[in-house]
């Protein structure tokens, strides 16, 4: 009889050989990343969570060769990621993090004016760009990190469950993941930092929300 043995997904071997190409150990790979220890040597696939991330680790690793094996390891570095407007009404709005509140709403013309405005074409349905503050959602945002959001509208409000997202809430502004709560009034509150507990939140309070499409990490 024929054993029937379960083959390392083929994402999982991709991420050995960009570790072996970068002369990365996994110990020091799994203390970046924060992947749990071990889960490259296991034979069976990958969370969506720990692809999450690796490619929060390895952002130049093109996300087409990891998932199809299509096209270079490496990300062409020569294509441009973003840059300054030099027309104002152009570009996306850089907006403080004190002023989220206001850029979640919409409410934010004003102040949207006298922001710095950047051009970035992978996120062009992006309404505002934020800069992250706090490390609750390291290892994939860090602080000083840019993330690209998407206001979500809060009129019969769908969230994609274990998706990031930026909330005005009655607790302040966050950048947290949202699961489902123990009942249809409450969301699931969590934090990519392990140090940080979940919690959970009613919907009455929060107040506006917006989706995060991208990250811009500037080295």
């Amino acid at each position: 009889m024929q054993e029937n043995k379960q083959e390392k997904s083929p994402i999982k071997q991709k991420i050995l050989l960009y570790l072996a190409k970068n002369g990365v150990s996994e110990y020091e790979f799994y203390k970046k990343s924060g992947i749990t220890r071990g889960i490259l040597a296991q034979n069976n696939g990958i969370s969506e969570d720990n692809l999450t991330r690796f490619l929060a680790y390895a952002p130049e690793v093109n996300e087409q060769w990891l998932l199809t094996g299509n096209g270079e390891m490496i990300k062409d570095d020569k294509r441009e990621v973003a840059h300054q407007a030099e027309n104002p009404k152009e570009g996306i709005p850089l907006i403080p993090f004190s002023a989220m509140a206001g850029a979640l709403t919409g409410e934010q013309s004003a102040l949207e004016y006298e922001c710095e405005r950047y051009v970035v074409p992978a996120f062009h349905n992006a309404d505002f760009l934020m800069p992250v503050k706090g490390n609750s959602m390291t290892p994939t945002y860090i602080s000083g990190d840019i993330v690209a959001c998407q206001r979500v509208p809060m009129t019969d409000i769908f969230f994609q469950w274990n998706k990031p997202y930026v909330l005005d809430t009655a607790q302040g502004a966050i950048i947290k993941r949202i699961k489902p709560g123990s009942d249809k009034d409450h969301v699931l509150i969590v934090s990519d930092n392990k140090e940080y507990d979940p919690f959970e939140l009613p919907y009455k309070d929060i107040y506006a929300v917006a989706l995060v499409i991208g990250l811009i990490r500037l080295e």
